[in-house]
């Protein structure tokens, strides 16, 4: 059994410990909170595990496999850092790091230490997703076009980083995956409005080198809950609406193509009007598949879907998304 420490248990960190106290192949072997009121609430649920308030005792602990990091975003690195130092595989919530540079250092301590690194982009794991990805590569989408993604709510509203590098990560990592390309370029434009220099809503536009398009809406100032995203090819499009309760993927028969018999009495463009399909999804929790997938990648020594490498690609894209904020919107090189 992998015995696995979880780093910070307050918001989401208490579904970190849920899962990898349930997933197969591993143990919870203990929980590392500073606030004695959290581990307090959690411990009569996990009897199995220790409850410390001193990150030092789960890296002085050889008897640990493997750490999960769900602090703050600040924290990342340096907890990240000093759980590879200590030989245990490392598994950091998303953003990974603060920065690109951060990023690469634990990648490459990871890769020589003959680590798992795993950055935590839930939505890699997301049987929606997968199935995205399915469509994108069996080419049933035709050429993909573009794609546009809405991640909007009325709060959590944080003090130590802005909507963009909150919420960003979970669509950045998707539009990565089913692109199969980092974008060339960032254009981006926010605004503060309840802080000083914390943009509370953001609108992206990520440029392809091939011609794709893609844009992120990111808010945790607005009236409507929505996690949707809407990808269009040549053949068909598709959404994906994770507020839905089980109807998330819905596959549009539509589409536009030249006419090729155009003439003066004709329209120039065909548009086609079909069927709409909605395919059966796995319904199993997404985190919990993610954590499984962290547990097997250690005990198979296979690859990890969301490596230090694609963590590095992510935070790539959200910094060349920072410098056009603080550019007013002009694009920038990723």
């Amino acid at each position: 059994m992998l015995k696995v420490a979880v780093v910070g248990a307050g918001s989401w960190g208490k579904n970190l410990v849920r899962n990898f106290a349930s997933v197969k192949g591993a143990a919870l072997a203990a929980v590392c909170d500073r606030d004695e009121e959290c581990l307090a609430v959690l411990g009569p649920a996990y009897p199995q595990a220790r409850f410390t308030r001193d990150y030092a005792d789960i890296l002085a602990d050889k008897t640990i496999d493997a750490v999960v990091v769900a602090t703050d975003a600040a924290s990342h690195f340096g907890h990240a850092m000093a759980a590879l130092e200590a030989g245990k595989h490392t598994y950091a919530e998303k953003p990974m790091c603060q920065s690109a540079a951060e990023a690469e250092r634990l990648t490459r301590e990871a890769e020589s230490s003959g680590l798992k690194l795993m950055a935590g982009h839930l939505l890699l794991y997301h049987p929606a997703v997968l199935m995205l990805k399915s469509l994108v590569e069996s080419g049933e989408l035709g050429e993909i076009y573009y794609m546009y993604t809405q991640r909007l709510n009325l709060g959590i509203v944080r003090s130590s980083e802005n909507a963009w590098w909150s919420l960003a990560p979970h669509d950045i990592s998707v539009i990565n995956y089913l692109f199969g390309a980092l974008p060339r370029r960032v254009s981006a434009q926010g605004q503060s409005y309840l802080q000083e220099g914390i943009e509370d809503v953001v609108f992206a536009t990520l440029y392809f080198g091939d011609g794709r398009l893609a844009q992120i809406h990111t808010s945790w100032l607005d009236p409507h809950k929505m996690r949707r995203m809407t990808v269009v090819g040549s053949r068909k499009m598709v959404t994906f609406d994770d507020m839905e309760p089980s109807e998330k993927v819905w596959v549009y028969d539509k589409g536009a193509a030249p006419n090729r018999s155009y003439n003066s009495y004709g329209e120039a463009i065909t548009l086609r009007q079909g069927d709409i399909h909605i395919p059966k999804l796995d319904t199993t929790e997404p985190l919990k598949l993610e954590c499984q997938h962290f547990v097997d990648a250690i005990a198979n020594n296979t690859a990890v879907r969301s490596d230090g490498r694609d963590g590095v690609r992510v935070i790539r894209v959200l910094e060349a998304g920072q410098r056009s904020i603080e550019t007013g919107g002009r694009p920038q090189e990723v």
